[in-house]
């Protein structure tokens, strides 16, 4: 079996000179980065939790994460099932109530818009949706329901 690992820093930029002396003092910023990678990604909380709201926050990281590794396994299963994609949007969206203990996501839904080929098989392309779903490692580690809504169309 193979194990891989993942490395990040973060390091918060939020001291606003007298750190976190109360809630109200100090910002909510903070940057990621990776061994290897040229960018820093500035992050910040929801401004709801009194971020920035021209930041990434940790919420928006998980829908990316997830629709990322959705549309890296779907192209994978379409190349292999011989389905010409030409273009893959995805506007996801997540849904994360409050309660009495803090937030938790309790489902996210992926809306792909996918072009295909005008060779190329449509119920095929919308079938692989349910299979990339059960290869996608990141919506099997979440412990809330991933939905797929997508729409195939030819180009």
């Amino acid at each position: 079996m193979r194990t891989h690992e993942y490395e990040i820093t973060l390091r918060w930029t939020g001291n606003l000179g007298t750190g976190t002396s109360d809630y109200r003092s100090y910002g909510r910023d903070h940057e990621v980065s990776s061994p290897g990678k040229t960018a820093v990604m500035p992050l910040s909380s929801d401004p709801h939790f009194r971020g920035d709201a021209s930041r990434y926050n940790p919420e928006e990281l998980l829908l990316a994460a997830l629709s990322s590794c959705h549309m890296l396994s779907y192209l994978h299963l379409c190349a292999i099932n011989k389905i010409v994609v030409t273009g893959y949007e995805d506007d996801a969206v997540g849904t994360m109530p409050e309660d009495d203990l803090s937030a938790r996501f309790t489902e996210v839904t992926l809306r792909p818009q996918v072009t295909i080929s005008a060779e190329s098989d449509a119920a095929k392309a919308m079938e692989l949706h349910e299979e990339a779903g059960r290869l996608c490692f990141i919506a099997r580690s979440v412990n809330f329901p991933v939905l797929h809504k997508p729409v195939i169309s030819n180009g």
